[in-house]
């Protein structure tokens, strides 16, 4: 990777910040990529600002759709119309992402985001009350959010050095968390102030900020290199490779590279167990309702509860820079989410629920961190972008089927059976997956083998 892709920052200076943290017992979140780097600074407070105007649109589509139909199997059916773009589109995305610029992906993904919650905005303006439009509206946010991701995720490595990805990680985590957390609060008091329309005009505004910060990036054509400082050759072997003859990218290559690849296929089941199996979101707005005699405000609250503790989480990340053992560590993170999730679900006062949803998402953003740095450390990078493409099916298709079958198990049988057996099954799955492989607890960061 060429040098001059972090500008204006001598290399000197680049290593003495990984060295320092150790010897400060670092207890916040270590901001030396948003110091070190203007490009990843820049993409940082773009993607943090719009993340915000997208859990908006999130939960207002949820509340609209449950406000048609007060149905919560409907609102779990947002989930599935957005489950099979993202599969189908993830992958091909990852591709996509590993034979053209990145960041002509990653903003024209992004254009046809703020158009579609344009779109959204004028539905609700002319009180188009039709749940079909919001189900297709969604089904083409989820397209263009899966052909985003990777390409955003995998310019990642090219901006900073290696030994900074889980310093950039746990503030990616809060960038997610600071927009699921701001976002549901805003979103549940501007549609009972002024509307559905409000939040997704919100939303399309704040996708100004992510694409000033994508127009501005260095193009990442294929080739030009693996992480900042990762290999010796530095500038000359950058050149080298962007100069090479080009290949198709082919998906199948991408899953047959994982498919060989144990510790990084883990990653991926751990957090399946998690998101699907123990992902309430969908059942939001009837427990607002039926548990907590609630309205928009309360599904606002519910929702962005588990965000709080995920950015709690991220503040306070200085340590993660410490651990070795990421594979451990993702296990103990999800065993936890599940056993808080499952406490939610016997609870009945609010404030108690959510002080156990804000437990679930500390514990879902620290096994996230050591999940992506995983990822990152044991790929090449010409295989990184088809490997975000799997995570982004994973990560983000995994709590859309999470919720349709929440949805489902709670409009069968009740929203309590549904979270509750829902957390117990996350917890037995990863001890099941854990016995299987166990080499996963024994990965150590120091040597990363996927």
């Amino acid at each position: 990777m060429a040098v001059d892709v972090v500008p204006d920052v001598p290399d000197a200076d680049v290593p003495a910040a990984p060295a320092a943290a150790p010897e400060r017992r670092r207890l916040f979140a270590d901001l030396t990529p948003l110091r070190t780097s203007v490009d990843y600074r820049r993409l940082w407070v773009g993607n943090t600002i719009s993340w915000i105007g997208q859990a908006m649109t999130s939960l207002a589509v949820s509340l609209q759709v449950y406000d048609m139909t007060g149905s919560s199997f409907a609102v779990g059916l947002v989930g599935l119309f957005t489950l099979v773009p993202l599969v189908v589109f993830g992958l091909y995305g990852g591709a996509v992402a590993d034979t053209v610029d990145r960041r002509k992906v990653g903003l024209y993904s992004a254009v046809g985001l703020c158009a579609l919650s344009v779109a959204l905005a004028g539905g609700a303006l002319l009180d188009y009350a039709h749940v079909w439009f919001l189900y297709a509206v969604v089904a083409l946010q989820a397209v263009c959010a899966a052909l985003n991701a990777p390409a955003r995720a995998s310019m990642i490595p090219r901006l900073l050095p290696a030994e900074q990805l889980p310093a950039a990680n746990a503030l990616n985590s809060l960038t997610m968390t600071t927009g699921i957390t701001v976002g549901p609060m805003l979103g549940g008091l501007l549609v009972g102030l002024w509307g559905y329309q409000s939040a997704y005009l919100i939303d399309a505004v704040a996708f100004t900020a992510a694409l000033y910060a994508m127009w501005r990036l260095p193009a990442m054509r294929p080739g030009d290199g693996g992480a900042k400082g990762a290999d010796a050759g530095g500038e000359a072997d950058g050149g080298e490779a962007g100069g090479g003859k080009r290949r198709r990218a082919s998906v199948l290559d991408g899953l047959r590279f994982l498919a060989t690849r144990p510790n990084l296929r883990m990653t991926f089941f751990t957090d399946l167990c998690a998101m699907v199996l123990a992902h309430p979101r969908s059942l939001f707005p009837a427990v607002a309702v039926v548990w907590y005699g609630g309205d928009a405000k309360t599904a606002g609250l519910l929702a962005a509860a588990p965000a709080v503790g995920a950015l709690l989480g991220g503040v306070f990340s200085g340590w993660q820079g410490r651990v070795r053992r990421h594979g451990l560590m993702i296990v103990v993170s999800v065993a936890a989410w599940g056993t808080a999730i499952a406490v939610f679900g016997l609870t009945r006062n609010l404030w108690l629920g959510v002080f156990f949803l804000a437990v679930a998402g500390c514990s879902d953003m620290i096994s996230m961190v050591f999940r992506n740095t995983m990822l990152q450390a044991a790929t090449p990078d010409a295989m990184r972008g088809r490997l975000q493409g799997v995570f982004i099916v994973v990560v983000a298709g995994g709590p859309r089927l999470g919720d349709f079958l929440a949805g489902a198990v709670g409009q069968a049988l009740s929203p309590r059976v549904a979270i509750v057996g829902g957390g117990v099954a996350c917890v037995l799955a990863v001890a099941l997956l854990t016995a299987r492989w166990r080499a996963f607890l024994r990965y150590d960061a120091r040597s990363p083998e996927a």
